[in-house]
C-alpha cells in the first residue's frame, strides 16, 4: 500500500587489543571456537576444510576512539570524502562534525524534538539524517549548516525513521520501524512512502550495483527486496527463523549481507542463485548488530556480546574480532572509506576507527 506526499566448520581467531594504537609488536590471540554450519539455499548443511590462518598481521591496523561530547549518544556515523566524519548525536537532537585530524567536534541543532538516528553522505556531498523525532529527513549543508527538513506525509504517522541509502538515480530511500519504508527525490521534494510487509521492522538498507534496493526488518525477521519501478517489497527468508536481521550491505557482486541480531549470526543472499549461506560469530554469546562491506569484500560486523568489530574474509570464511579499548561500547552502526572502518560507539560518547593500513 501506497501513501504520497512534497549486509562447514571454521575455526575463529580472535586478536585481542586494549590500547590505542596497538603495538606492532603485539601477538595475536589464537581462540578456537565450534561454529554452525553453513546452510544453503536449500537449507542442506555442507562442511568445509578449518582454517587455521589469520589473513592481517597484528602490526597491520591500529585502532583509535575520539571523544565526543557528554551525552551525545553517537548512533551513526558517515566518514566523508573530504576527510570530515558526521555522526549523529541522538540524545541531544544534533548532527555531530569531527575533525579527526585534530579530534575538535561541532554540533549543529537540528531543531526542536530532534532524535537522529541514521546518517549518510549523499551524492550531493551533504550529510543526510533520517530524524526519527523530527518524523523527517534532514539535510545539512556541509558548507552554510543549513537545516533543510522533509517531513513525512501526515498520513504516515509515527514512523521511527531508522536508516537510508541513495539509489544509483539519486533517489533517497528510507526505513521506518513503525511498518514503513518510502523515498524521497531531493531534487523535486516528492516524497512516497509504504506499508511494509508483515508491518513493524524496517531497520537496515542497502543498493547494490544493479541499483536494487534491499531492507532488513528486524521485528519480523525477513529482507525485503523493493521493486525499483513500483516501490513494491518481496519477502525474503534468511535460513534460521526468528533471527532479527537488524542491518543489510551490499557488496560489489550483488550479495547481500545481513547481520543477524538474535541469531548471533551473519548471513548472505545471493541473488543470482537465489541462495543463502550463514556463519556464527565466534564467542559465547554474540549480537550481531551492524554490517558493512568495504571496497575490497570484506565483511565487517559489530558485536555486542565481545565488545568487538568483527571482520570476516568471505573467500577463506575467516573471522578476526577487534575488542574495542572501552567497555561497552554498542556500537550501533559501522561505515568506512577505503583503509578505515568507523563506528559509533553508542555507550561511550565516542567514535572508533580501525585503520587496515590496507591503502
Amino acid at each position: 500500500m501506497l501513501r504520497m506526499s512534497s549486509t562447514f566448520i571454521l575455526i575463529a581467531m580472535l586478536v585481542g587489543c586494549t590500547s590505542t594504537p596497538v603495538s606492532p609488536t603485539e601477538s595475536p590471540v589464537i581462540i578456537t571456537e565450534p561454529t554452525t554450519v553453513e546452510q544453503s539455499g536449500t537449507g542442506e548443511p555442507s562442511t568445509g576444510s578449518p582454517i587455521t590462518q589469520n589473513t592481517i598481521p597484528p602490526e597491520d591496523y591500529t585502532i583509535q576512539e575520539y571523544p565526543v561530547p557528554a551525552g551525545s549518544h553517537p548512533h551513526d556515523v558517515a566518514p566523508a570524502p573530504d576527510g570530515t566524519v558526521w555522526y549523529t548525536a541522538q540524545h541531544v537532537g544534533a548532527l555531530g562534525r569531527l575533525d579527526p585530524v585534530t579530534g575538535e567536534t561541532h554540533h549543529i541543532p537540528l531543531g526542536s524534538g530532534s532524535a537522529p538516528h541514521g546518517v549518510i553522505v549523499g551524492p550531493d556531498g551533504a550529510p543526510w539524517i533520517t530524524d526519527s523525532g523530527l518524523n523527517a529527513i534532514v539535510r545539512v549543508d556541509p558548507q552554510t549548516e543549513e537545516v533543510q527538513v522533509f517531513s513525512l506525509p501526515a498520513s504516515s504517522g509515527y514512523a521511527n525513521l531508522n536508516t537510508a541509502v541513495f539509489d544509483h538515480n539519486g533517489i533517497h530511500w528510507f526505513t521506518g520501524q513503525s511498518g514503513i519504508y518510502g523515498r524521497l527525490d531531493p531534487s523535486t521534494g516528492d516524497m512516497q512512502v509504504f506499508d511494509a510487509p508483515r508491518g513493524r521492522g524496517p531497520y537496515g538498507i542497502t543498493v547494490t550495483p544493479r541499483g536494487v534496493v534491499y531492507y532488513a526488518s528486524l521485528a519480523n525477521s525477513y529482507v525485503g527486496r523493493i521493486d525499483p519501478i513500483t516501490g513494491e517489497a518481496s519477502v525474503l527468508e534468511p535460513p534460521t527463523a526468528g533471527q532479527g536481521a537488524r542491518r543489510v550491505w551490499s557488496d560489489s557482486l550483488g550479495r547481500v549481507w545481513v547481520s543477524e541480531w538474535n541469531s548471533g549470526q551473519v548471513s548472505v543472499y545471493d541473488p543470482a542463485n537465489n541462495s543463502w549461506r550463514e556463519w556464527k560469530l565466534p564467542g559465547n554469546r554474540p549480537e550481531t548488530y551492524a554490517v558493512y562491506v568495504d571496497d575490497q569484500d570484506i565483511v565487517w560486523l559489530s558485536d555486542f556480546g565481545s565488545n568487538s568489530i568483527v571482520r570476516f574474509d568471505p573467500t577463506l570464511e575467516l573471522f578476526t574480532a577487534y575488542e574495542l579499548p572501552s567497555p561497552n561500547a554498542a556500537v550501533r552502526q559501522i561505515l568506512g572509506r577505503p583503509g578505515e572502518i568507523w563506528g559509533a560507539e553508542s555507550g561511550t560518547d565516542k567514535l572508533v576507527v580501525i585503520r587496515t593500513g590496507s591503502q
